[in-house]
C-alpha cells in the first residue's frame, strides 16, 4: 500500500544542500524551503521582526522595515547563545508555516514531500520525517563554497560552520548521508539512489 512521507533534508552549510534539493526534485518530489519559508516570516511588519529587534536591537532593521540579514546573522552566529536564541524565536513559526505547505503539496497529490531545512533536528521538523537524509562535505570544500555563495570572509564563514551541529551528529541521526566530496556525477549517482529508497518506502517496500 502507498502512502506519502515527509523527508528531511538537511545537513552542513556550504554541502551542497540546495543542488540535492535540485536533484530530487526532478525525480518527481516537491521541495519545501526552509529558508525562503524564513524570509517569509522575518518578512516587513511581521510580529517576528519585533521579537528579533528586542532581542538584536533595532538596528538590524532598515528605515523601510526590511531586516538587515548580514547584521542578524553576524550576531546571531557570534555565540551559541545567541544562535539559539535566534531559533528560539523564529522556529516555531518557521515550523507551523512548513507543515501548512507539506499539508497542501499532499492535498495536491504528491506521495513524496523534500523539506530542505538546514536546521531539522534543531527546529524538531526531523520527528515528522520518515526519512532524514543528510549532505556532507569537506570542511575545506564547504568553507570555500560559503565565502564565494555568501560573499564573506573567511572568519565570517567559519563562525557559520562553527555554529551548526557536527558532522558526526548527521551521520548518528540521519537514514541517509550523501557525501559532496567529487564531481557532479557522483553526487548525481548518490541521489539517483536515495530517491530508489524513498519510492520503496512509500510504496511500502522499504519498511520504518
Amino acid at each position: 500500500m502507498r502512502k506519502a512521507i515527509i523527508v528531511g533534508l538537511t545537513g552542513q552549510t556550504g554541502a551542497g544542500k540546495s543542488t540535492v534539493a535540485a536533484m530530487l526534485e526532478r525525480f518527481g518530489y516537491s521541495i519545501v524551503d526552509a529558508d525562503k519559508v524564513a524570509r517569509l516570516v522575518t518578512g516587513k511588519g511581521s510580529p517576528v521582526m519585533k521579537l528579533l529587534t528586542d532581542a538584536f536591537g533595532e538596528d538590524i532593521v532598515d528605515e523601510d522595515g526590511s531586516l538587515r540579514r548580514d547584521l542578524l546573522a553576524a550576531r546571531a552566529f557570534s555565540s551559541p547563545e545567541n544562535t539559539r536564541k535566534l531559533n528560539d524565536i523564529t522556529h516555531p513559526e518557521i515550523c507551523r508555516l512548513i507543515m501548512k505547505k507539506v499539508e497542501g503539496r499532499f492535498f495536491m497529490g504528491y506521495e513524496g514531500v523534500i523539506v530542505d531545512a538546514p536546521q531539522l533536528f534543531e527546529s524538531g521538523l526531523a520527528s515528522k520525517c520518515t526519512l532524514v537524509l543528510s549532505v556532507t562535505a569537506r570542511e575545506d570544500i564547504r568553507l570555500r563554497r560559503i565565502m564565494e555563495r555568501d560573499g564573506v570572509s573567511e572568519a565570517e564563514a567559519r563562525l557559520r560552520m562553527q555554529a551548526q551541529l557536527p558532522e558526526s551528529f548527521f551521520r548518528e541521526h540521519s537514514d541517509i548521508i550523501l557525501e559532496n566530496n567529487g564531481t557532479p556525477e557522483s553526487l548525481h549517482e548518490q541521489v539517483t539512489q536515495a530517491a530508489r529508497i524513498i519510492e520503496d518506502v512509500i510504496s511500502g517496500e522499504f519498511p520504518q
